[in-house]
């Protein structure tokens, strides 16, 4: 049986987090990209996301950061627009809270942007219920 003489396998890799504290350069979008807002995680690598341009889009995300990436519910990405399917699109990039802010910011990102929160900037309603009770009989 042969000697194992490496590090450690795909668990010991699966523990590092290693793109922690890396800043990266800032990417606007260039024609043909828009920003968005994931609306619904859909699975099979796919996500439902609301362009900031009002369109609602189903995207694909790509292989590259399909498991390396994670990317949820509210989070702000950058996506690819499809020049024969304007209702689909493919995720890029996802941005972290920190350069979301930068973008919005810079006017990149409407100020109604909500980031680092699972509401979209769509929904603005506050449903607030009230009860009343009467505590008399006990």
């Amino acid at each position: 049986m042969p000697k194992n003489k490496g590090k450690g396998g795909k668990n010991r890799r699966r523990g590092k987090n290693e793109n922690e504290d890396n800043k990266r350069e800032l990417i606007f979008k260039e024609e043909g990209q828009e920003y968005a807002q994931v609306t619904k995680m859909l699975g099979n690598g796919r996500v439902e996301a609301q362009c900031f341009d009002g369109i609602k889009r189903l995207a694909h995300i790509r292989g590259k950061l399909r498991k390396k990436v994670w990317i949820s519910q509210g989070d702000i990405v950058l996506i690819s627009l499809r020049e024969y399917q304007d209702e689909k699109a493919d995720v890029l990039l996802k941005y972290n809270p920190d350069e979301a802010r930068a973008l919005k910011s810079y006017g990149e990102l409407p100020d109604t942007t909500k980031i680092n929160e699972t509401e979209t900037f769509g929904g603005e309603e506050d449903d607030e219920v009230e009860f009343d009770f009467d505590i008399d009989e006990i």
